[in-house]
């Protein structure tokens, strides 16, 4: 019998490279994962490490047992949905970028509160990278995230992922701008204005960046801040511009201007729902899934009226 936590173990170490960050991934001490391995490895009756040096390497018979995870990880998933079928207790995590929180997950929790009182809701804010990992540990269910060129492929059989909605960006100017008072721009319009964006850990600073090449420009960045609070407040005071999903809620208090885009480039976001392939069968996970679908649907309405 194999243990599928340890396994799981298995998993995050091939994904991360070493034990110390599959530790910090998993929440647990290096000597505990290296436990686990052990465990698993005396389990199937085959080496599954390789000790070089410091580090460790998978061996054959490990890559082949990883080549079968995913398969088991999705029926146990499925067998779950199965044991619990007609059961409405229980709670779902859903997890998600900060924008995403807001302005989906948020009113998603609300409508599981008014018609799921039994089935208990949580919420976590989280990078998109950071999302992953979260549903492959377990500590969260479904992910709302943006896919970067360091995401999952679509196809990554250990996911179910599908498209929520396009997320357009936005121009933010201060209200006592030039181009403030247009109805629309050209991102190149811009091109000379001091810009506010984090460039590190930041899941929009490469859709800032490949928008700008795309206009012929390199952005000057000036400032650096991720949260939209903190951006809006540096635009309202005058210290430079930057793009804003329209998803994003600001403060009202502070003096700023949306400007739609127009031309191309036309820079959006792709808003993306993922679990863990065969959880979408679960009942909290999917009465969650179809209020988050409903959200999304009610703001593509909107745009589409406006």
């Amino acid at each position: 019998m194999i243990d599928l936590r340890r396994l799981r173990v298995l998993r995050v170490l091939a994904d991360h490279g070493t034990v110390t960050a599959a530790a910090h991934a998993l929440h647990l001490t290096p000597s505990a994962v290296s436990q686990q391995l052990r465990l698993l490895a005396k389990e199937v009756g085959v080496d599954l490490l390789r000790h070089e040096g410091r580090r460790v390497r998978l061996t054959p018979a490990a890559v082949v047992l990883l080549e079968h995870a995913d398969s088991l990880f999705a029926q146990w998933e499925r067998a779950r949905a199965d044991l619990t079928a007609g059961d409405e207790r229980g709670t779902v995590r859903l997890c998600g970028v900060s924008s995403a929180v807001a302005a989906l997950l948020t009113p998603a929790a609300a409508r599981l509160r008014a018609d799921h009182p039994r089935l208990t809701t949580r919420v976590l804010e989280e990078e998109s990278a950071d999302c992953y990992e979260l549903l492959l540990a377990e500590e969260a269910d479904i992910a709302v995230v943006l896919p970067t060129p360091e995401a999952p492929p679509a196809g990554d059989p250990r996911f179910t992922q599908w498209p929520l909605l396009d997320d357009p960006q936005d121009l933010l100017v201060p209200a006592g701008h030039p181009l403030a008072r247009q109805d629309a721009v050209e991102l190149a319009d811009a091109a000379r204005e001091p810009w506010i964006v984090k460039p590190r850990n930041n899941d929009t600073y490469t859709l800032l960046q490949v928008a700008c090449a795309a206009a012929g420009f390199t952005p000057r960045i000036a400032h650096e801040a991720k949260e939209w609070f903190a951006v809006s407040a540096l635009v309202s005071a005058g210290f430079g511009v930057c793009l804003v999903p329209r998803l994003a809620p600001l403060p009202p208090q502070h003096e700023v201007v949306r400007i739609p885009l127009r031309g191309n480039p036309r820079p959006s976001r792709r808003i993306v729902g993922c679990v863990r392939r065969g959880s979408e069968g679960q009942w909290p996970i999917a009465r969650a899934i179809v209020a988050i679908e409903a959200v999304c649907a009610g703001r593509v309405t909107d745009e589409r009226a406006v």
